[in-house]
């Protein structure tokens, strides 16, 4: 290989150091790093829903679903290390190979190097340099031995800026490796932390199981006049869905057959008709755009599971329910008009809100701050969150196309 191609080479490692890592590499680190500081945000947020919940009563159901949502959080936080951790091997890995690479070049080099300077002395203990010049036969072959020279200097020097460079590259490498090394080390740490922390919340978790499986009369009967009361909510919403359906047909009937009367009466007749279609396609189109109604974590999911303590009870959810922290002011998540505010016993204030022919429920308030009739915009505050008798601060909230229940988790925002 050429002075100049070691050059080349030299130049091109630089370049590669100093240019930001591969893209998609580089997205995969961001990516993990965001999601790790998110959960960890998550996990403050988590950490003081578990503790309001447990002063609030030991040993419950809430303080269950906090600490199985603190524990998959935990276990998430555990896997984003890992993969910082694996991308950093691989670093160190490549880097490695690098510095391999880079020293047998600097070796190659040198021994080039020596190689020339043993040529030029035994050229000079040969014959002076001026004598091998002026002792050209003609001018032409002088001028040919003067550039010989020159080059063979020139070579040299390249050499010799050639190997300080490649060393330069180098030095640089080890350093950035051993800063690797570095956070690596950190981040194992971390791990460790984080796995000692997980055992416990487990250790925790299996206290507050074995507790409650001691209290089964009473989580069914509290079960029971749950599902007492969420019958009665539904009984009553899905009254006031059929009675919003029945009023739409009839305004609908009441255009059309303003229209036939009079042409020219017939945008302002079909005006309300056209604005409820309107309300339940732009609805429709911010799909898994909608912001949560309330901050915290889902502790029941929508449709048919098993009860986290009583075996062989399932139970089933119209809805999610969102256990978060105490007194949380509660949102609506688009525009549309409340067409009930009914309280219920074991589940508090109810409050139905209309979005066409979409509506939404938010269950479990101990204040409303909406009426009847009234118009409300997106992330209005309609309320706030009840405790209930299990130290729970807990949102049950539904998504309806007219009476059929959605999964709201699916339309609202990731």
């Amino acid at each position: 290989m050429t002075v100049g191609s070691y050059i080349s080479l030299a130049s091109l490692i630089v370049a590669l150091l100093l240019a930001p890592e591969g893209y998609a590499q580089k997205k995969s680190k961001t990516q993990l790093q965001k999601e790790k500081q998110q959960n960890l945000e998550k996990i403050k947020e988590t950490e003081r829903i578990l503790s309001e919940t447990a002063q609030q009563k030991k040993n419950s159901l809430g303080e269950l679903t906090a600490l199985n949502q603190r524990i998959n959080q935990q276990e998430t936080l555990i896997t984003s290390i890992k993969g910082e951790v694996s991308f950093l091997d691989a670093d160190i890995a490549e880097n490695n190979e690098i510095i391999d690479a880079l020293q047998k070049d600097v070796e190659k080099l040198k021994d080039e190097y020596a190689t020339m300077l043993l040529s030029a002395q035994k050229s000079s203990g040969r014959i002076d340099k001026l004598t091998f010049i002026f002792s050209a036969r003609t001018f032409d072959q002088m001028l040919m031995r003067l550039k010989y020279m020159e080059q063979y200097s020139k070579s040299r020097k390249e050499q010799a800026e050639a190997i300080a460079k490649v060393q330069s590259v180098l030095g640089e490498q080890v350093k950035q490796t051993e800063i690797k090394k570095e956070d690596k080390n950190r981040l194992l740490g971390e791990e460790v932390n984080e796995n000692t922390q997980l055992a416990g919340l487990k250790q925790k978790q299996k206290g507050v199981v074995k507790s409650l499986e001691k209290e089964e009369k009473r989580l069914k009967k509290n079960l029971e006049e749950t599902k007492v009361a969420i019958a009665e909510l539904d009984e009553l919403i899905n009254k006031i869905i059929k009675e919003e359906i029945e009023r739409a047909a009839r305004e609908a009937r009441e255009a059309r057959e303003k229209a036939k009367e009079a042409k020219s009466n017939k945008a302002a007749a079909t005006k309300a008709v056209e604005a409820n279609i309107a309300l339940s396609s732009s609805f429709e189109e911010n799909k898994s755009k909608f912001a949560w109604p309330a901050s915290g974590f889902v502790s029941q999911k929508f449709g048919r599971q098993n009860h986290p303590v009583l075996k062989n009870v399932v139970m089933q959810n119209d809805g999610v329910n969102i256990q978060t922290k105490q007194d949380e002011k509660v949102k609506t998540i688009f525009d549309g008009e409340v067409k009930m505010v009914a309280f219920i016993p074991s589940i508090g204030n109810s409050v139905i809100i209309s979005h066409g022919e979409y509506f939404t429920v938010y269950s479990g308030l101990k204040e409303v701050f909406v009426k009847k009739g009234q118009k409300v915009v997106t992330a209005q505050e309609i309320g706030q969150l009840q405790v209930n008798g299990e130290g729970i601060s807990e949102l049950r909230f539904q998504i309806r196309k007219n009476t059929v229940a959605l999964d709201p988790q699916g339309w609202l925002r990731n």
